[in-house]
């Protein structure tokens, strides 16, 4: 297990923040001292709504690193890119931050669950998107993927541009949300699992069903992803 995984997902709003909260959830009732972090937020003031949400699907409370900013250290009010976002702030998405706080709960904790901003691509500053900046951090990627159409296109686009930095790829989590064909349904991680494989990447795929909003949250096993 490594310290430190870095959880993108095929587009925005595809559940990653679910996703990261139920690893953090699974790896804490394991045993495991997991502590999960927001890599850069938008559309928020002061705080982060996806750490919010991390921390009810544990249900263990806040961390001290909560209250240090440490897990939320970069945050900007307008929902967008997080270049755009920060460029309408006047300032700039300071990743020497976001590393050094990373590296601050690394040394505290087992496990960081490191949670994108959108996908692979979105841009961090000018210069850097946020693949360029997980690849040069040596972060595994787990990708959250789904059913929706359109979805083996987009995840395959961000397996291939993980590869082509190289960047380890732990797996995939397949979510459940929302329902689809259940043709889609079987055909889908059998086609990602046949290109993890094909590309020399660990053929890991976790299911994830439907959550419903404000839970109950189930109790899943990540080991796969984890191994």
């Amino acid at each position: 297990m490594k310290s430190v995984y870095f959880i993108s997902g095929i587009d925005t709003g595809i559940g990653k923040s679910v996703v990261t909260g139920l690893m953090a959830r699974s790896l804490i009732l394991r045993g495991v001292d997991a502590i999960t972090v927001k890599l850069v937020q938008t559309g928020n003031d002061g705080f982060s709504e996806d750490i919010d949400l991390h921390r009810a699907i544990c249900g263990g409370g806040r961390f001290p690193e909560d209250a240090a900013g440490l897990t939320a250290p970069q945050i900007f009010r307008f929902p967008s890119s997080p270049l755009l976002a920060a460029s309408l702030e006047g300032r700039t998405v300071d990743l020497g931050a976001v590393a050094e706080a990373v590296r601050s709960c690394a040394a505290h904790h087992t496990v960081v669950l490191v949670e994108s901003a959108g996908g692979l691509h979105v841009p961090l500053t000018p210069e850097t998107l946020t693949a360029d900046f997980a690849a040069a951090q040596n972060w595994p990627l787990i990708l959250v993927a789904s059913g929706r159409l359109g979805s083996i296109n987009h995840t395959l686009l961000s397996l291939e541009a993980a590869k082509t930095r190289g960047m380890a790829v732990a797996g995939v989590v397949y979510n459940g949300y929302p329902p689809t064909d259940p043709l889609i349904d079987a055909d889908t991680p059998a086609t990602i699992r046949r290109y993890l494989a094909k590309w020399g990447f660990p053929p890991a795929l976790v299911r994830v069903p439907s959550v419903p909003v404000g839970g109950p949250y189930p109790d899943l096993d990540f080991s796969e992803l984890f191994a």
